[in-house]
């Protein structure tokens, strides 16, 4: 198992484990590692592009937000 987390902020970081291998909790290290070299605004930043990304897949899928009931007098 190789583990690589660059000190570099510009180059990505990749973990590389063996194919059909069971290894969360080196996963979950692994990202809880990445997670402390962002700053707050790199981290609402990834958020905010996460979310897009999803509403985006969303609305591709066919899904869009529920109707509204109007209240008429």
């Amino acid at each position: 198992m190789n583990q690589t987390v660059p000190t570099s902020r510009e180059r990505p970081h990749v973990l590389k484990i063996e194919q059909n291998a069971e290894h969360e909790e080196q996963e979950l290290e692994f990202e809880l590692t990445y997670q402390r070299t962002l700053t707050t605004q790199q981290r609402f930043e990834l958020m905010f592009r996460k979310s897009r990304e999803m509403m985006e897949a969303i609305l591709r899928h066919g899904y869009r937000k529920p109707f509204e009931i109007i209240k008429r007098p």
